[in-house]
């Protein structure tokens, strides 16, 4: 089984995304919907995909739990809630507990775009991760190369929590970055509770230039340090549509691996966001 672990859906036309003010975002400005992406996972072979979310919104969170129980190829949402929120445990109990609140398997915060490097060690935000611990959660890291010691700080106080690392941290492939990023990442890969996805690398890449061979050093460095048994496919798409289309993306990520993996592929996924059947 083929699992997409990070994919989203975008609706500009009725809310707003802070994030997308950039003009080079432009092309995502417009929608991307579930059946936008059917195409592409149909003829690319993908069964089931992870929703991740894409606002600082529990209003999108809802909304998300919502499509995964009415598109059957979703089979998680990596939804967004407040960590600092003194009332966490009842806003996640209240989620989990709706009829679709079976597909939240995680929760993400756009930590890179917060001013302190160190936000994910705010002491309410600590409380926040020992509460999506103890709910049995994921908690996916968005991260930059500034932010990746408090993440690795985070990992270390929390083993019993699953970390996964989104994007590889952005390293910046388009200037060729591996001084200051690969030293901050490589102590994470120590850590046997966090997994890094193999996502938005094309992204990082030249949008207009990128070749399979500029990710492929980058995707053999992170199996390198995590091992096979510890990376994930995720399209990133449709932000991925900047760069390149989902085929491309998949297809970049097979060559690299070389031969067929289906822990990369798929089994990771489902086991650590422990998806339902």
């Amino acid at each position: 089984m083929v699992v997409d672990a990070h994919q989203h859906f975008l609706f500009p036309s009725r809310v707003h995304y802070p994030w997308m003010a950039d003009p080079a975002l432009a092309p995502l400005r417009r929608d991307f919907t579930p059946d936008d992406l059917r195409p592409w996972l149909e003829a690319c072979g993908v069964e089931r995909t992870i929703l991740v979310q894409a606002r600082s919104s529990l209003e999108e969170t809802r909304e998300l739990l919502r499509i995964a129980a009415e598109v059957g190829f979703v089979a998680g949402v990596v939804g967004w809630v407040d960590l600092r929120d003194p009332g966490l445990e009842r806003v996640l109990d209240e989620l989990m507990a709706l009829p679709e609140g079976r597909y939240l398997v995680g929760l993400r915060h756009q930590v890179h775009d917060e001013p302190d490097p160190n936000w994910l060690l705010l002491p309410e935000v600590q409380r926040g991760l020992a509460v999506v611990a103890e709910r049995g959660l994921v908690y996916d890291l968005l991260v930059r190369t500034r932010e990746l010691p408090a993440a690795l700080a985070a990992v270390r106080r929390f083993p019993d929590l699953r970390f996964v690392l989104d994007h590889l941290a952005k390293p910046n492939i388009a200037q060729k970055q591996w001084d200051g990023w690969i030293d901050r990442l490589e102590p994470l890969a120590d850590q046997p509770n966090l997994w890094a996805k193999l996502s938005g690398l094309v992204t990082e890449a030249d949008w207009g230039r990128w070749r399979p061979e500029d990710l492929a050093p980058y995707i053999h460095k992170a199996l390198e340090l995590f091992g096979s048994e510890r990376c994930m496919f995720g399209s990133d798409w449709p932000v991925c549509t900047l760069a390149a289309d989902y085929r491309q993306v998949k297809e970049a990520l097979e060559l690299a691996l070389s031969e067929p993996n289906p822990a990369v592929m798929g089994e990771n996924a489902a086991r650590v966001y422990r998806l339902p059947t």
